[in-house]
């Protein structure tokens, strides 16, 4: 198993849990390297530094015991935010009709990037109506990366979400619940795991 994909089998059980959706795992940096968790609420609310927190707590339980990296290693825990990573199939659903730019590890008539609106996935292919002209469909498993872009439609859902979100936070604050609620994305850095070989 790569690297990644032993700590995302590692933490994923886990974060799933707890209520959330693991989004990416990455290992960055030589000297002192800096593994980011990025994850999202299942439920698709804005997360909060409290969630970071929770999450960063979990994790560093999980690595303290597995051990699954060589040497000191600082753990950062981060929110997706608007232009996000797109690294599941069920993300080229959610944000159908936004843009976004992909590439391929493998070229697809002599191509590996493209760019373009989202229309979804159909039988493991990402659909994409590309800049260049007509519809393209990317297998999936082939991506190398992909990401939004930042653009006007894709801030005017942002921000209609969270008007939705602090409207279900009104009304359930008014039944007499209490619920975290914070607009601006989190980033949370937890302490260095400086003399574990973790």
């Amino acid at each position: 198993m790569r690297p990644m994909g032993r700590l995302e089998a590692l933490v994923t059980p886990t974060l799933e849990g707890m209520g959330y959706e693991l989004v990416r795992v990455t290992l960055m940096g030589t000297q002192r390297p800096v593994l980011q968790i990025m994850a999202d609420r299942a439920d698709e609310t804005p997360m909060t530094v409290e969630d970071c927190a929770n999450i960063s707590r979990a994790v560093s339980a999980i690595l303290d015991v597995e051990d699954p990296i060589d040497g000191a290693f600082t753990l950062e825990v981060s929110t997706p935010g608007i232009d996000r990573p797109l690294t599941r199939e069920k993300d080229f659903v959610r944000y159908a009709g936004h843009e976004a730019k992909l590439e391929l590890a493998v070229a697809l008539d002599g191509r590996k990037r493209f760019r373009g609106i989202l229309k979804g996935v159909e039988d493991g292919r990402i659909v994409l109506q590309d800049e260049k002209g007509g519809d393209v469909s990317l297998p999936f498993l082939d991506l190398r990366s992909a990401k939004l872009i930042l653009t006007d439609a894709l801030l005017a859902a942002s921000a209609a979400q969270l008007a939705a979100n602090a409207a279900a936070q009104g009304e359930a604050e008014d039944d007499g619940l209490e619920l975290e609620y914070d607009e601006d994305d989190a980033d949370f850095d937890e302490e260095d795991h400086g003399d574990q070989t973790s």
